[in-house]
């Protein structure tokens, strides 16, 4: 033991002087450890979630093996963290809370599946845009359909100069009535009568036109209702569901797991998944940026994940490799039967 401890206190001085030669040395290499592990216990712990500082701090130095900060460049957290946004690695803001980071991931799989969402969302609107315009066409064509009623006039002429004329200023009317004061007593129930079956007729003609009018105007309310409903579930940040089959891209796991497919079988916090390995049974918890959909052969059954048809089965019908994109036919819920195209590969996948 003296051995021991007399070998070991002279491994120390040595240290010691080496690290006297050159501190800054030193202090570089364990910065970096520092940054490197700290960094990987976020990615793989919170992913891309925005998370306060002190939480990711204390869950890194409760490892045994973890580097203390005073061996480092950075004498606090807070200056640690605002080093972490001066350099691009996180995005951080200060709050009456304190700091919050949130890790910025430049994986080459993630950032190509951000480009394609982008492309997708651009796409979205320019969709919005045909079914305004589509919209537009309907109630123009409902428009021109509809026959506007034209006044009718008619010339106010008498044969006798003593006669008198009169007026009956119906709401609406466009017609005047004229009768002589001479035979007012034989011709005035004639009028009304003549009047009481034009009113009679008119009305006649509006109630039997009232359906076809009701009916276009439910046509349209059913196409503006539609669109509603699909602005009110417009696309998510989130699209796991359990059931469904995924494949692993990260990396980080080894090659025993990268590329391969798993069974979804709990999601947890909308972001993150528990899947079950199809060919070892292994059982992992991943954040769904490590994961992609997995399109199966047409004739499959597949679940969509976003947009309006969200949560719907469908049967896979064909695929358009060009526009990376899909048609479905639903096959669950009151739109069962429906043909969906032109739905893109990250918005269905393979059920189990």
């Amino acid at each position: 033991n003296g051995f021991k401890c007399h070998c070991m206190s002279e491994s120390h001085q040595r240290q010691l002087l080496l690290a006297s030669e050159n501190p800054q040395q030193f202090m570089d290499y364990f910065s970096e450890e520092f940054r490197n592990d700290f960094l990987e216990l976020l990615r793989r712990r919170f992913g891309t979630k925005r998370v306060h500082n002190n939480i990711v701090y204390n869950e890194y130095i409760s490892h045994r093996e973890h580097i203390h900060m005073n061996a480092t460049q950075w004498e606090t957290l807070t200056d640690f963290t605002k080093w972490l946004g001066r350099e691009g690695l996180c995005k951080v803001d200060e709050t009456p809370k304190g700091w919050y980071i949130q890790y910025i991931d430049r994986d080459p799989e993630t950032i190509r599946r951000q480009q394609e969402q982008e492309r997708k969302k651009k796409q979205d609107l320019d969709d919005e845009e045909k079914t305004a315009k589509f919209i537009e066409q309907q109630v123009r064509r409902g428009l021109e359909g509809k026959e506007l009623e034209k006044p009718v006039y008619t010339e106010l002429s008498r044969e006798n100069e003593d006669e008198k004329v009169t007026f009956n200023l119906n709401k609406g009317a466009s017609t005047s009535i004229a009768a002589s004061s001479k035979t007012s007593s034989v011709l005035g129930p004639n009028a009304l009568k003549t009047a009481e079956g034009a009113v009679k007729r008119k009305e006649s003609a509006h109630s039997s036109g009232q359906p076809t009018e009701k009916k276009k105007k439910s046509a349209l309310d059913e196409i503006m209702e539609l669109e509603e409903e699909k602005k009110r579930t417009s696309r998510r940040d989130y699209w796991l569901q359990p059931e469904i089959i995924v494949k692993i891209v990260t990396k980080k796991l080894g090659e025993k797991y990268h590329k391969k497919k798993a069974v979804v079988k709990e999601v947890i916090d909308k972001y993150t998944a528990v899947v079950k390995m199809i060919d070892s049974g292994d059982k992992l918890k991943l954040d769904q940026t490590h994961l992609e959909t997995v399109i199966p052969a047409p004739g499959k059954k597949v679940m969509v994940l976003n947009g309006g048809y969200r949560g719907n089965e469908g049967i896979l019908e064909s695929i358009n490799e060009k526009r990376f994109s899909a048609t479905i036919i639903i096959d669950s819920g009151p739109l069962k039967g429906r043909r969906v195209e032109d739905i893109q590969y990250e918005d269905i996948s393979k059920l189990a």
